[in-house]
Protein backbone atom coordinates (compact mmCIF):
# COMPACT_ATOMS: atom_id res chain seq x y z
CA UNK A 1 0.00 0.00 0.00
CA UNK A 2 1.34 3.60 -1.31
CA UNK A 3 1.65 6.19 1.76
CA UNK A 4 -0.63 8.25 0.00
CA UNK A 5 -3.36 5.67 0.19
CA UNK A 6 -2.38 5.22 4.29
CA UNK A 7 -2.61 8.80 4.15
CA UNK A 8 -6.18 8.52 3.25
CA UNK A 9 -7.28 6.62 4.75
CA UNK A 10 -5.77 7.90 8.35
CA UNK A 11 -7.47 11.04 7.22
CA UNK A 12 -10.57 9.27 7.14
CA UNK A 13 -10.50 7.50 10.50
CA UNK A 14 -9.37 10.43 11.74
CA UNK A 15 -12.27 12.18 10.64
CA UNK A 16 -14.32 9.86 11.99
CA UNK A 17 -12.72 9.55 15.70
CA UNK A 18 -13.73 13.90 15.92
CA UNK A 19 -17.32 13.27 14.82
CA UNK A 20 -18.06 10.49 17.11
CA UNK A 21 -19.55 8.10 14.65
CA UNK A 22 -19.80 8.95 11.61
CA UNK A 23 -20.61 7.40 8.15
CA UNK A 24 -18.52 8.26 4.88
CA UNK A 25 -21.08 7.66 2.02
CA UNK A 26 -21.53 8.95 -1.46
CA UNK A 27 -23.93 11.68 -1.66
CA UNK A 28 -26.94 11.52 -3.67
CA UNK A 29 -25.70 12.50 -7.03
CA UNK A 30 -28.76 15.24 -7.40
CA UNK A 31 -28.02 16.96 -3.95
CA UNK A 32 -25.87 19.87 -3.69
CA UNK A 33 -23.15 17.85 -1.80
CA UNK A 34 -22.60 15.92 -5.48
CA UNK A 35 -20.35 19.18 -6.41
CA UNK A 36 -18.29 19.64 -2.83
CA UNK A 37 -14.72 18.23 -3.77
CA UNK A 38 -12.79 16.43 -0.90
CA UNK A 39 -11.36 18.67 1.67
CA UNK A 40 -7.57 19.25 1.47
CA UNK A 41 -6.57 19.31 5.24
CA UNK A 42 -3.39 20.01 7.11
CA UNK A 43 -2.01 16.61 7.83
CA UNK A 44 -1.00 16.54 11.78
CA UNK A 45 1.75 14.13 12.58
CA UNK A 46 4.84 13.76 10.17
CA UNK A 47 7.75 11.62 11.08
CA UNK A 48 11.34 12.03 9.59
CA UNK A 49 14.39 9.51 9.78
CA UNK A 50 18.21 11.33 9.93
CA UNK A 51 21.23 8.73 9.54
CA UNK A 52 24.51 8.37 11.51
CA UNK A 53 26.04 11.36 9.87
CA UNK A 54 29.58 10.10 10.18
CA UNK A 55 32.40 7.90 11.09
CA UNK A 56 35.36 10.34 11.02
CA UNK A 57 36.39 12.52 13.77
CA UNK A 58 36.91 15.28 12.30
CA UNK A 59 33.25 15.66 11.04
CA UNK A 60 30.76 19.15 12.11
CA UNK A 61 27.30 18.37 11.78
CA UNK A 62 24.70 20.75 11.36
CA UNK A 63 21.01 20.15 12.25
CA UNK A 64 18.17 22.70 10.99
CA UNK A 65 14.76 21.74 11.28
CA UNK A 66 11.82 24.09 9.36
CA UNK A 67 8.11 23.97 9.38
CA UNK A 68 6.65 25.87 6.56
CA UNK A 69 3.56 28.01 7.89
CA UNK A 70 0.65 26.40 6.72
CA UNK A 71 -3.23 27.95 6.74
CA UNK A 72 -5.42 25.49 8.86
CA UNK A 73 -2.86 24.08 10.60
CA UNK A 74 -3.46 23.30 14.57
CA UNK A 75 -1.74 26.40 15.82
CA UNK A 76 -0.35 24.04 19.01
CA UNK A 77 2.25 20.77 18.60
CA UNK A 78 5.80 19.92 18.75
CA UNK A 79 8.47 18.59 16.75
CA UNK A 80 11.02 16.47 18.46
CA UNK A 81 14.08 14.54 17.24
CA UNK A 82 15.71 11.79 19.49
CA UNK A 83 18.31 9.59 19.75
CA UNK A 84 18.14 6.13 18.00
CA UNK A 85 19.17 3.14 20.11
CA UNK A 86 22.02 2.64 17.23
CA UNK A 87 23.98 -0.54 16.89
CA UNK A 88 26.67 -0.48 14.75
CA UNK A 89 26.90 -3.31 11.80
CA UNK A 90 29.94 -1.94 9.64
CA UNK A 91 31.76 -5.38 9.51
CA UNK A 92 35.01 -4.50 7.13
CA UNK A 93 35.23 -0.82 7.87
CA UNK A 94 38.13 -0.09 5.91
CA UNK A 95 38.17 3.93 7.99
CA UNK A 96 37.87 1.94 11.23
CA UNK A 97 35.55 0.81 13.72
CA UNK A 98 33.29 3.56 14.29
CA UNK A 99 32.04 4.11 17.77
CA UNK A 100 28.09 4.67 19.34
CA UNK A 101 27.47 6.68 21.66
CA UNK A 102 23.89 6.70 23.78
CA UNK A 103 23.88 10.05 24.66
CA UNK A 104 24.19 11.52 21.36
CA UNK A 105 21.57 14.37 19.80
CA UNK A 106 18.46 14.73 21.53
CA UNK A 107 14.88 15.89 21.32
CA UNK A 108 12.54 18.84 22.10
CA UNK A 109 12.33 17.75 25.41
CA UNK A 110 15.85 17.22 26.39
CA UNK A 111 17.67 14.34 25.98
CA UNK A 112 18.68 11.62 28.35
CA UNK A 113 19.37 12.72 31.56
CA UNK A 114 18.25 16.20 30.56
CA UNK A 115 21.30 16.61 28.14
CA UNK A 116 20.37 19.54 25.92
CA UNK A 117 18.58 18.68 22.94
CA UNK A 118 20.32 19.50 19.47
CA UNK A 119 17.54 21.42 17.88
CA UNK A 120 14.62 23.10 20.05
CA UNK A 121 12.07 24.26 17.20
CA UNK A 122 9.87 27.60 18.42
CA UNK A 123 7.47 28.06 15.95
CA UNK A 124 6.67 27.42 12.13
CA UNK A 125 8.05 29.68 10.02
CA UNK A 126 11.46 30.23 11.56
CA UNK A 127 14.49 27.15 10.89
CA UNK A 128 15.79 26.03 14.53
CA UNK A 129 19.50 25.03 14.09
CA UNK A 130 21.69 22.35 16.24
CA UNK A 131 25.26 21.26 16.18
CA UNK A 132 27.09 17.71 16.80
CA UNK A 133 30.55 16.66 16.34
CA UNK A 134 33.00 13.72 15.55
CA UNK A 135 32.07 10.10 15.00
CA UNK A 136 29.54 9.19 17.91
CA UNK A 137 27.12 11.05 16.37
CA UNK A 138 23.89 8.71 16.44
CA UNK A 139 21.02 8.32 13.78
CA UNK A 140 17.80 11.01 14.72
CA UNK A 141 14.16 9.59 15.17
CA UNK A 142 12.02 12.46 14.68
CA UNK A 143 8.18 13.21 14.94
CA UNK A 144 6.48 16.53 14.80
CA UNK A 145 2.75 17.26 15.30
CA UNK A 146 0.36 19.52 15.40
CA UNK A 147 1.05 22.80 13.44
CA UNK A 148 4.76 21.67 12.98
CA UNK A 149 3.79 18.67 11.05
CA UNK A 150 2.42 19.84 7.63
CA UNK A 151 5.65 20.09 5.59
CA UNK A 152 8.35 19.36 8.13
CA UNK A 153 12.17 19.06 7.01
CA UNK A 154 15.25 18.26 8.54
CA UNK A 155 18.29 18.76 6.79
CA UNK A 156 21.19 17.50 7.53
CA UNK A 157 24.82 19.01 6.48
CA UNK A 158 28.48 17.60 7.57
CA UNK A 159 31.87 18.82 6.98
CA UNK A 160 34.86 16.36 7.01
CA UNK A 161 38.70 18.38 6.64
CA UNK A 162 40.16 15.08 5.33
CA UNK A 163 40.17 11.91 4.86
CA UNK A 164 37.68 9.08 2.66
CA UNK A 165 34.67 11.24 2.09
CA UNK A 166 36.01 14.41 2.84
CA UNK A 167 34.34 17.56 1.77
CA UNK A 168 30.19 18.27 2.51
CA UNK A 169 28.05 15.73 2.61
CA UNK A 170 24.65 16.71 2.88
CA UNK A 171 21.08 14.64 3.09
CA UNK A 172 16.92 15.42 3.87
CA UNK A 173 15.86 13.40 6.68
CA UNK A 174 13.46 11.16 5.04
CA UNK A 175 10.18 9.78 5.94
CA UNK A 176 9.59 5.97 6.64
CA UNK A 177 8.53 3.50 3.65
CA UNK A 178 8.89 0.19 2.47
CA UNK A 179 10.73 0.16 -0.45
CA UNK A 180 13.72 2.21 -2.30
CA UNK A 181 15.85 2.19 -4.75
CA UNK A 182 19.42 3.42 -5.05
CA UNK A 183 21.23 3.47 -8.23
CA UNK A 184 24.51 4.95 -8.23
CA UNK A 185 26.33 2.90 -5.49
CA UNK A 186 29.75 0.83 -5.84
CA UNK A 187 32.01 -1.93 -4.10
CA UNK A 188 34.57 -0.84 -6.20
CA UNK A 189 38.07 -0.84 -4.15
CA UNK A 190 37.84 3.20 -4.03
CA UNK A 191 34.75 3.88 -2.33
CA UNK A 192 33.81 2.82 0.77
CA UNK A 193 29.67 2.78 0.48
CA UNK A 194 27.01 2.00 3.82
CA UNK A 195 23.52 1.66 3.44
CA UNK A 196 21.87 2.84 6.58
CA UNK A 197 18.53 1.68 7.94
CA UNK A 198 16.45 3.69 10.94
CA UNK A 199 13.48 2.29 12.38
CA UNK A 200 10.89 4.80 13.48
CA UNK A 201 8.73 2.03 15.30
CA UNK A 202 8.40 0.41 18.74
CA UNK A 203 8.71 -3.13 16.83
CA UNK A 204 11.84 -4.29 15.22
CA UNK A 205 11.94 -4.05 10.78
CA UNK A 206 12.83 -6.92 8.90
CA UNK A 207 14.64 -5.51 5.75
CA UNK A 208 16.17 -7.42 2.55
CA UNK A 209 18.92 -5.52 0.73
CA UNK A 210 20.02 -6.82 -2.55
CA UNK A 211 22.73 -5.63 -5.25
CA UNK A 212 22.72 -5.55 -9.01
CA UNK A 213 25.76 -5.12 -11.28
CA UNK A 214 26.20 -4.68 -15.25
CA UNK A 215 25.52 -8.64 -15.42
CA UNK A 216 22.64 -8.43 -12.85
CA UNK A 217 22.09 -9.54 -8.94
CA UNK A 218 25.48 -9.73 -7.35
CA UNK A 219 25.60 -13.08 -5.22
CA UNK A 220 24.80 -12.00 -1.86
CA UNK A 221 23.16 -13.88 1.60
CA UNK A 222 24.09 -11.25 4.18
CA UNK A 223 21.90 -8.73 2.89
CA UNK A 224 19.27 -11.06 3.85
CA UNK A 225 16.95 -10.61 6.77
CA UNK A 226 18.65 -7.55 8.36
CA UNK A 227 17.05 -6.41 12.14
CA UNK A 228 16.64 -2.94 12.25
CA UNK A 229 15.90 -2.61 15.83
CA UNK A 230 12.56 -0.70 17.29
CA UNK A 231 14.21 3.24 17.29
CA UNK A 232 17.05 2.21 16.22
CA UNK A 233 19.63 2.06 13.26
CA UNK A 234 21.95 -0.04 11.20
CA UNK A 235 24.10 0.78 8.83
CA UNK A 236 26.39 -2.09 6.25
CA UNK A 237 29.14 -1.84 4.37
CA UNK A 238 28.29 -2.96 0.81
CA UNK A 239 31.21 -4.03 -0.14
CA UNK A 240 31.00 -6.56 2.64
CA UNK A 241 27.46 -8.00 1.25
CA UNK A 242 29.11 -9.36 -2.14
CA UNK A 243 32.52 -10.35 -3.21
CA UNK A 244 32.25 -8.85 -6.11
CA UNK A 245 33.90 -5.27 -7.02
CA UNK A 246 31.78 -3.41 -9.61
CA UNK A 247 31.69 0.80 -10.36
CA UNK A 248 28.17 0.86 -10.62
CA UNK A 249 25.48 -1.34 -8.76
CA UNK A 250 22.01 -0.57 -8.00
CA UNK A 251 21.02 -1.25 -4.30
CA UNK A 252 17.05 -2.43 -3.68
CA UNK A 253 16.21 -2.07 0.27
CA UNK A 254 12.83 -3.94 0.47
CA UNK A 255 11.34 -3.97 4.00
CA UNK A 256 10.02 -7.63 5.27
CA UNK A 257 8.23 -6.37 8.26
CA UNK A 258 7.66 -2.90 9.48
CA UNK A 259 8.85 0.17 7.93
CA UNK A 260 12.52 2.45 7.82
CA UNK A 261 14.19 5.33 6.30
CA UNK A 262 16.76 4.25 4.25
CA UNK A 263 20.14 6.31 2.66
CA UNK A 264 23.35 5.39 1.04
CA UNK A 265 26.48 7.30 2.03
CA UNK A 266 29.13 7.03 -0.93
CA UNK A 267 32.98 8.03 0.15
CA UNK A 268 35.43 8.37 -1.91
CA UNK A 269 39.45 8.19 -1.87
CA UNK A 270 39.78 11.05 -4.06
CA UNK A 271 37.04 12.88 -4.62
CA UNK A 272 35.00 12.95 -1.36
CA UNK A 273 31.34 11.95 -0.66
CA UNK A 274 27.86 12.44 -0.28
CA UNK A 275 25.08 10.55 0.13
CA UNK A 276 22.81 9.76 -1.87
CA UNK A 277 18.80 9.40 -1.07
CA UNK A 278 16.21 7.15 -2.97
CA UNK A 279 15.64 7.32 -6.70
CA UNK A 280 11.49 8.33 -7.70
CA UNK A 281 9.77 4.97 -7.72
CA UNK A 282 10.33 3.07 -11.35
CA UNK A 283 8.71 5.26 -14.57
CA UNK A 284 9.34 5.36 -18.06
CA UNK A 285 10.10 9.10 -17.99
CA UNK A 286 12.69 10.82 -15.65
CA UNK A 287 13.79 13.99 -14.51
CA UNK A 288 17.17 14.37 -12.32
CA UNK A 289 17.33 18.51 -11.81
CA UNK A 290 19.96 20.37 -11.17
CA UNK A 291 23.43 19.50 -12.54
CA UNK A 292 26.09 22.32 -11.20
CA UNK A 293 26.70 24.00 -14.23
CA UNK A 294 30.51 23.71 -13.63
CA UNK A 295 30.28 20.12 -13.18
CA UNK A 296 33.71 18.48 -14.54
CA UNK A 297 32.18 14.79 -15.20
CA UNK A 298 28.74 13.76 -14.97
CA UNK A 299 28.13 9.83 -14.59
CA UNK A 300 24.64 8.52 -15.50
CA UNK A 301 23.26 5.23 -13.75
CA UNK A 302 20.42 3.19 -14.70
CA UNK A 303 18.69 -0.20 -13.75
CA UNK A 304 15.11 -1.53 -14.96
CA UNK A 305 13.77 -3.82 -12.18
CA UNK A 306 11.43 -5.61 -14.72
CA UNK A 307 11.83 -8.41 -17.35
CA UNK A 308 12.04 -6.26 -20.22
CA UNK A 309 14.98 -4.14 -21.78
CA UNK A 310 14.72 -0.32 -21.69
CA UNK A 311 15.17 2.03 -24.42
CA UNK A 312 15.79 5.77 -23.88
CA UNK A 313 16.02 9.33 -25.46
CA UNK A 314 18.62 11.50 -22.92
CA UNK A 315 18.33 14.98 -23.16
CA UNK A 316 19.69 17.88 -21.38
CA UNK A 317 17.34 20.54 -20.45
CA UNK A 318 19.56 23.89 -21.01
CA UNK A 319 18.63 27.67 -20.19
CA UNK A 320 17.64 27.96 -23.74
CA UNK A 321 15.39 24.35 -24.09
CA UNK A 322 16.02 20.17 -24.39
CA UNK A 323 19.24 19.45 -26.29
CA UNK A 324 20.85 16.25 -27.20
CA UNK A 325 24.48 15.23 -25.66
CA UNK A 326 26.45 14.63 -28.68
CA UNK A 327 27.14 10.79 -28.63
CA UNK A 328 24.91 10.29 -25.78
CA UNK A 329 21.05 10.41 -27.81
CA UNK A 330 20.02 7.22 -26.21
CA UNK A 331 20.84 4.72 -23.64
CA UNK A 332 19.41 1.02 -23.74
CA UNK A 333 18.79 -0.30 -20.15
CA UNK A 334 19.38 -4.42 -19.85
CA UNK A 335 16.74 -5.71 -17.85
CA UNK A 336 18.08 -6.18 -14.15
CA UNK A 337 21.19 -5.34 -14.96
CA UNK A 338 22.83 -1.53 -14.18
CA UNK A 339 23.72 0.25 -16.90
CA UNK A 340 26.17 3.11 -16.20
CA UNK A 341 26.99 6.61 -18.59
CA UNK A 342 29.82 8.76 -18.51
CA UNK A 343 28.67 12.23 -20.14
CA UNK A 344 31.80 14.46 -19.17
CA UNK A 345 31.15 18.06 -18.67
CA UNK A 346 27.91 17.63 -20.40
CA UNK A 347 26.27 20.99 -18.98
CA UNK A 348 29.24 22.99 -20.54
CA UNK A 349 29.04 25.83 -18.03
CA UNK A 350 24.87 26.74 -18.27
CA UNK A 351 22.39 25.29 -16.01
CA UNK A 352 21.01 21.99 -17.32
CA UNK A 353 18.92 18.98 -15.80
CA UNK A 354 18.67 15.39 -17.53
CA UNK A 355 15.25 14.25 -19.22
CA UNK A 356 15.10 10.59 -19.92
CA UNK A 357 11.89 9.36 -22.09
CA UNK A 358 11.25 5.98 -23.62
CA UNK A 359 12.16 6.14 -27.40
CA UNK A 360 9.09 3.18 -27.83
CA UNK A 361 7.06 1.33 -25.38
CA UNK A 362 7.23 2.12 -21.82
CA UNK A 363 9.51 0.12 -18.89
CA UNK A 364 9.66 1.65 -15.74
CA UNK A 365 13.19 2.90 -14.38
CA UNK A 366 15.00 4.24 -11.80
CA UNK A 367 18.59 6.20 -12.64
CA UNK A 368 20.55 8.70 -10.75
CA UNK A 369 23.61 10.60 -11.59
CA UNK A 370 27.39 11.30 -10.08
CA UNK A 371 28.29 14.51 -10.07
CA UNK A 372 32.02 15.90 -9.59
CA UNK A 373 33.36 18.99 -9.52
CA UNK A 374 36.78 20.31 -9.23
CA UNK A 375 40.20 19.16 -10.67
CA UNK A 376 42.96 17.45 -9.10
CA UNK A 377 43.12 17.12 -5.56
CA UNK A 378 40.48 19.68 -5.21
CA UNK A 379 37.75 17.25 -6.73
CA UNK A 380 34.61 16.93 -4.94
CA UNK A 381 31.30 14.21 -5.63
CA UNK A 382 27.51 14.01 -5.11
CA UNK A 383 24.82 12.33 -6.36
CA UNK A 384 21.23 13.38 -8.07
CA UNK A 385 18.53 10.94 -8.04
CA UNK A 386 15.68 11.01 -10.66
CA UNK A 387 12.78 13.35 -8.83
CA UNK A 388 9.33 13.61 -8.33
CA UNK A 389 7.92 17.09 -8.89
CA UNK A 390 7.67 19.58 -6.27
CA UNK A 391 3.87 19.45 -6.91
CA UNK A 392 1.95 22.05 -4.52
CA UNK A 393 5.08 23.10 -2.46
CA UNK A 394 8.81 21.61 -1.36
CA UNK A 395 10.67 23.21 1.02
CA UNK A 396 14.79 23.24 1.23
CA UNK A 397 16.35 23.98 4.90
CA UNK A 398 19.96 25.12 5.93
CA UNK A 399 20.41 27.76 2.93
CA UNK A 400 23.02 30.21 3.53
CA UNK A 401 24.06 33.23 2.28
CA UNK A 402 26.53 33.65 -1.54
CA UNK A 403 26.55 29.74 -0.96
CA UNK A 404 23.27 28.82 -2.03
CA UNK A 405 22.21 27.77 -5.71
CA UNK A 406 18.29 26.85 -6.88
CA UNK A 407 17.67 25.00 -9.51
CA UNK A 408 14.06 25.04 -11.24
CA UNK A 409 12.94 22.40 -14.33
CA UNK A 410 10.25 22.66 -16.47
CA UNK A 411 11.11 19.30 -18.70
CA UNK A 412 7.40 19.77 -20.44
CA UNK A 413 5.38 22.86 -20.73
CA UNK A 414 5.79 26.41 -18.96
CA UNK A 415 5.25 26.97 -15.57
CA UNK A 416 5.10 29.63 -13.09
CA UNK A 417 6.09 29.46 -9.23
CA UNK A 418 6.70 31.32 -6.05
CA UNK A 419 9.80 30.63 -4.47
CA UNK A 420 9.76 31.99 -0.08
CA UNK A 421 12.84 32.71 1.54
CA UNK A 422 11.88 32.09 5.33
CA UNK A 423 13.10 34.29 8.08
CA UNK A 424 16.63 33.77 9.20
CA UNK A 425 17.39 31.19 12.38
CA UNK A 426 19.13 34.11 14.09
CA UNK A 427 17.26 37.03 12.51
CA UNK A 428 15.92 38.41 9.45
CA UNK A 429 12.61 38.84 7.63
CA UNK A 430 10.93 36.68 4.78
CA UNK A 431 11.02 37.81 1.18
CA UNK A 432 9.24 36.30 -1.82
CA UNK A 433 9.75 36.26 -5.69
CA UNK A 434 8.08 34.41 -8.56
CA UNK A 435 9.46 32.94 -12.05
CA UNK A 436 8.24 31.57 -15.28
CA UNK A 437 10.30 28.74 -16.15
CA UNK A 438 9.96 27.80 -20.08
CA UNK A 439 8.99 24.41 -21.53
CA UNK A 440 11.67 22.41 -21.79
CA UNK A 441 14.58 24.21 -19.48
CA UNK A 442 16.64 25.08 -16.54
CA UNK A 443 17.11 28.06 -15.12
CA UNK A 444 19.26 28.66 -12.18
CA UNK A 445 17.54 31.30 -10.51
CA UNK A 446 18.23 34.48 -8.21
CA UNK A 447 16.81 32.97 -4.97
CA UNK A 448 15.21 35.61 -2.46
CA UNK A 449 17.18 35.75 0.53
CA UNK A 450 15.84 37.12 3.87
CA UNK A 451 16.62 40.88 4.61
CA UNK A 452 18.66 41.43 7.35
CA UNK A 453 19.29 37.48 7.39
CA UNK A 454 21.88 35.98 10.56
CA UNK A 455 22.11 32.30 10.40
CA UNK A 456 21.03 30.16 7.93
CA UNK A 457 17.73 30.44 5.73
CA UNK A 458 14.80 27.71 4.16
CA UNK A 459 13.13 28.01 0.58
CA UNK A 460 9.87 27.07 -0.05
CA UNK A 461 9.23 26.44 -3.75
CA UNK A 462 5.43 26.51 -4.72
CA UNK A 463 4.25 25.79 -8.19
CA UNK A 464 1.60 28.21 -9.14
CA UNK A 465 0.56 27.61 -12.60
CA UNK A 466 1.73 25.38 -15.79
CA UNK A 467 3.05 22.30 -16.01
CA UNK A 468 4.86 20.61 -13.38
CA UNK A 469 8.55 21.51 -12.11
CA UNK A 470 11.57 19.71 -10.45
CA UNK A 471 13.88 21.16 -8.56
CA UNK A 472 17.43 21.12 -6.62
CA UNK A 473 19.39 23.13 -4.36
CA UNK A 474 23.05 23.17 -4.21
CA UNK A 475 25.00 24.15 -1.18
CA UNK A 476 28.74 25.00 -1.44
CA UNK A 477 31.18 24.80 1.18
CA UNK A 478 33.13 27.60 2.98
CA UNK A 479 36.60 26.55 1.36
CA UNK A 480 37.46 28.44 -1.70
CA UNK A 481 40.40 26.10 -2.17
CA UNK A 482 38.12 23.41 -2.49
CA UNK A 483 35.30 22.51 -4.69
CA UNK A 484 33.17 21.21 -1.71
CA UNK A 485 29.48 20.99 -2.49
CA UNK A 486 26.16 18.89 -1.75
CA UNK A 487 22.98 18.89 -4.05
CA UNK A 488 19.28 17.92 -2.48
CA UNK A 489 15.98 17.28 -4.75
CA UNK A 490 12.88 18.69 -3.44
CA UNK A 491 9.75 16.67 -3.59
CA UNK A 492 6.03 17.67 -2.92
CA UNK A 493 6.22 17.98 1.23
CA UNK A 494 3.01 16.29 1.63
CA UNK A 495 1.89 18.60 4.03
CA UNK A 496 -1.87 18.41 3.41
CA UNK A 497 -3.96 15.62 2.91
CA UNK A 498 -7.51 14.72 0.76
CA UNK A 499 -10.09 14.03 2.77
CA UNK A 500 -13.73 12.62 1.68
CA UNK A 501 -16.45 14.29 2.96
CA UNK A 502 -18.23 12.95 5.73
CA UNK A 503 -21.62 13.26 7.38
CA UNK A 504 -22.81 12.28 10.75
CA UNK A 505 -25.09 9.54 10.71
CA UNK A 506 -26.67 7.83 14.18
CA UNK A 507 -28.93 5.60 12.30
CA UNK A 508 -25.66 3.22 12.37
CA UNK A 509 -26.35 2.95 15.92
CA UNK A 510 -30.28 1.78 15.40
CA UNK A 511 -31.04 -1.87 16.00
CA UNK A 512 -32.94 -3.28 12.42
Amino acid sequence: MKRTTLSLFAGATALAAVTGFAAVSTPDATGADAARPAARLPVERTSLLCPAPSNSDLAETSYTSFTPVTKGADEKGEAVLTAGATKDQKTGDKSGEKKTDEKGAEGEKGGKGGEKPVVQPEAPGTPATGEASGADTPALVGTAQGGYAPGWTVQQTTEVAAGTGRGLQGVNCTAPDTEFWFPGVSTATDRTDYVHLTNPDDSAAVVDIELYGKYGALKSTVGEGVTVPPHGSESLLLSTLSDEEQTDVTVHVGVRSGRVGAAVQALDDKTGGDWLTAAADPASDLVLPGIPKDATAVRLVLFTPGGTDADLKVRLASPSGLITPAGHETVRVKAGMTTGVDLGEVTRGEAGSLVLTPTNGSVPVVAAVRVVRGKGGEQESAFIPASDPVGARATVADNRAKSTTLSLTAPEKGAKVKVTASAGSEGGTTATKTYTIKGGTTQDVEAPVPAGLEGTYALTVETVSGGPVHASRTLTGQDDDVASFTVQTLRDDRGTVSVPNADEDLSVLQRQ
